[in-house]
């Protein structure tokens, strides 16, 4: 069998994250945490994404507010990160290398999918109309959706009940252990992705994972 049927034998649901996953787009969000600590006359401490990794929006703002003692409610400090990273979301995030072709591929083949995703609704729906995959997307929910966020399995186990699937006929994709966590736990199958934000724990993600691709151009039928 080829590492695509491996990954995908007797599944019939397909779970991504988003960020460091189906998109390009880890970079942006170390940028945006110092431009708005640096606005506040803050400076970012050296493990804050580690800190964060796997967080809700809701939960990383929290983190922020009570962290960095600001003075803005939790809503205004998520209104921000949204305002700064939207045209980015738009115009500057591209799919990961294969990706919209897989998706392409499982719709064309029966697979249900669906994003879970840490981000903000608006900005996952931005990047999903801007790169024009929504047609090869079932079902998208973000963390702020469900209990808690990742390492917790709520994400995943609430989109395979949403499409009517059973968690062992679910893969998910992952680029942190976090999610890949998250992902066990719900008691499926998770394949790791490589992603430059990421390779300080590549070994890590590495024996976590049950699979682990560099990209989607390697699952490409």
């Amino acid at each position: 069998m080829t590492v695509r049927e491996q990954i995908l034998d007797q599944k019939r649901a397909v779970l991504f994250d988003m960020d460091g996953t189906l998109a390009d787009s880890m970079w942006i969000w170390r940028q945006i945490d110092m431009e708005f600590l640096g606005s506040r006359r803050l400076t970012m401490p050296p493990r804050l994404q580690e800190d964060i990794e796997g967080m809700s929006f809701s939960e990383t703002a929290h983190f922020f507010r009570e962290t960095f003692q600001l003075a803005e409610s939790e809503e205004e400090i998520k209104a921000v990160w949204n305002d700064m990273a939207r045209e980015k979301y738009r115009t500057e995030v591209p799919l990961k290398p294969g990706a919209k072709e897989f998706l392409r591929q499982l719709k064309d083949q029966g697979y249900l999918t669906a994003i879970c995703t840490s981000n903000s609704r608006e900005l996952i729906d931005t990047a999903v109309t801007a790169r024009q995959i929504e047609s090869l997307i079932d079902y998208v929910v973000t963390a702020c959706e469900v209990r808690a966020g990742k390492p917790s399995p709520d994400i995943y186990l609430h989109a395979a009940q949403v499409l009517g699937v059973s968690p062992g006929e679910c893969v998910v994709f992952e680029d942190i252990p976090a999610g890949i966590l998250a992902g066990k736990r719900a008691g499926m199958t998770v394949c790791a992705v490589e992603d430059d934000y990421s390779q300080y724990c590549v070994q890590e993600k590495r024996q976590l994972a049950d699979f682990m691709i560099r990209d989607f151009t390697e699952l490409l039928a």
